[in-house]
């Protein structure tokens, strides 16, 4: 069994930046998240791909020690079109096609029951509610969500908020969630349904952690060199459960290390299309930008 059970979507994406273009590429919160999580520990992919889904795909997760035994094949692929503009902190979509995803159905083995660390990436909260039902006790949950669920299935995002330990959200999405423009005030609303913390991305202006009565700030890196910037928030996400995963310490402080890391992590990403950045980086480049970032906030 793999130390982090990932749910999310693993999809081909068509995308377009001010800096070029990627087609058929490898795309999905699940995909980013467990290539992020993989530099820490053995993470697995819940989730639903077509027969169309090309082999060197799979076999890249693979060969990062990424558990793809619980990625069920039928149909056609969810695919996704987009594009950026010189405002690089917000995607446009031209296309979606859920294809297997619109009738896919969680069904967790009887041997991921057990499963302690579990990233509850980007996909529909009756999913995430249908995962959490069928595991037994799982030691420490992340959630992330987006404005789609907010606006179409609120009653279903809230329920699940109260079962995580930590919530991730931008901060458009948390102005919208809790129908303020003040994010103290959104994060403290959050924080009032159950979960331990919550982080506020901020895109290339860092995140932001609620917790234990605290909160921390941590910074973006500067990027010289932005190419896309599709599937940080979920590279992020995965940097973060799998540093947790590795440390087993939930503590405050070290959640705010797992930001870093999980910041350092997204911002590599950001550097070129689909994973291609993920899969070439190596942990000393990450640990490089994370004791970078760490000297951003000297004062």
């Amino acid at each position: 069994m793999a130390d982090v059970l990932i749910l999310g979507t693993v999809a081909l994406d068509n995308i377009e930046t001010p800096f070029g273009k990627a087609d058929n590429a490898m795309g999905g919160s699940a995909s980013y998240a467990a290539m992020a999580a993989s530099f820490f520990c053995r993470p697995a992919i819940l989730s639903v791909v077509g027969e169309d889904y090309p082999k060197e795909h799979l076999k890249l997760l693979e060969s990062r020690n990424i558990d793809i035994s619980l990625i069920k094949k039928e149909g056609k692929s969810f695919r996704w079109e987009g594009y950026y503009e010189f405002d690089m902190n917000e995607a446009k979509t031209r296309k979606t096609e859920l294809n297997s995803l619109e009738g896919f159905k969680v069904n967790i083995p009887e041997n991921y029951k057990d499963v302690e660390h579990v990233f509850l990436a980007n996909i529909d909260p009756e999913l995430q509610l249908s995962a959490l039902k069928q595991l037994k006790k799982p030691e420490f949950i992340v959630l992330d969500t987006m404005n789609l669920w907010i606006n179409i299935k609120k009653k279903e995002l809230l329920e699940v908020i109260g079962k995580a330990d930590i919530l991730l959200l931008n901060d458009g999405e948390a102005r919208m969630l809790f129908n303020t423009t003040n994010l103290v005030t959104a994060a403290n609303k959050a924080l009032a349904l159950g979960p331990k913390g919550v982080i506020i991305k901020k895109g290339e202006h860092g995140a932001l952690l609620f917790m234990d009565g605290r909160h921390f700030s941590a910074p973006g890196y500067p990027l010289e060199n932005t190419k896309d910037p599709t599937g940080c928030g979920d590279s992020f996400g995965g940097g973060l459960i799998g540093h947790l995963a590795k440390t087993r310490d939930f503590s405050e402080p070290n959640i705010r290390k797992a930001i870093v890391y999980g910041s350092a992590i997204a911002s590599h990403n950001a550097e070129d299309f689909s994973v291609n950045r993920l899969k070439n980086i190596t942990m000393k480049e990450i640990e490089k930008r994370y004791n970078e970032m760490k000297e951003i906030r000297e004062f």
